[in-house]
């Protein structure tokens, strides 16, 4: 083979590259990745607070609702000295386990997601709110 062939391979293997490297650079700012981001627990902080009066997030102790230490991967209905609501030991008994979807789902609307919940808090509309909640429990299920 000789030396201009070589070359031109090597050539079309660099281009070829650059545009495989060009092209997810495209993809990861393209507009549908924007709303894949990560929620802020700072401000989920602040969402947390209309959470506060029932809950907690920072210990294990139980207040009028469940603590929501170590949330997820947890089976719904199922954290010790709680006093759940039939409907919601249904639901764990079901297969309900807290994960950022079956989380986003219940707190869109508590009483759609579990029907005969005592929970009395109406849920959030806000997605993004949600999302930075969800951010916001998630550092106390290490």
């Amino acid at each position: 083979m000789s030396g201009w062939a070589t070359l031109r391979r090597m050539r079309f293997a660099v281009n070829y590259r650059a545009v495989l490297l060009i092209g997810a650079f495209i993809i990861t700012l393209s507009p549908g990745n924007v709303g894949a981001q990560e929620g802020d627990p700072t401000a989920g902080a602040t969402v947390f607070k209309k959470c506060a009066t029932c809950h907690v997030a920072e210990s294990d102790t139980n207040k009028v609702g469940p603590s929501l230490n170590k949330l997820f991967g947890r089976k719904a209905g199922t954290h010790p000295d709680f006093a759940y609501s039939p409907a919601m030991k249904a639901a764990g008994d079901g297969g309900l386990v807290w994960d950022e979807a079956t989380l986003r789902d219940y707190l869109h609307n508590p009483k759609v997601k579990v029907k005969g919940t005592k929970m009395t808090f109406v849920g959030l509309k806000d997605d993004q709110e949600i999302t930075d909640l969800i951010a916001y429990l998630k550092q106390y299920s290490k």
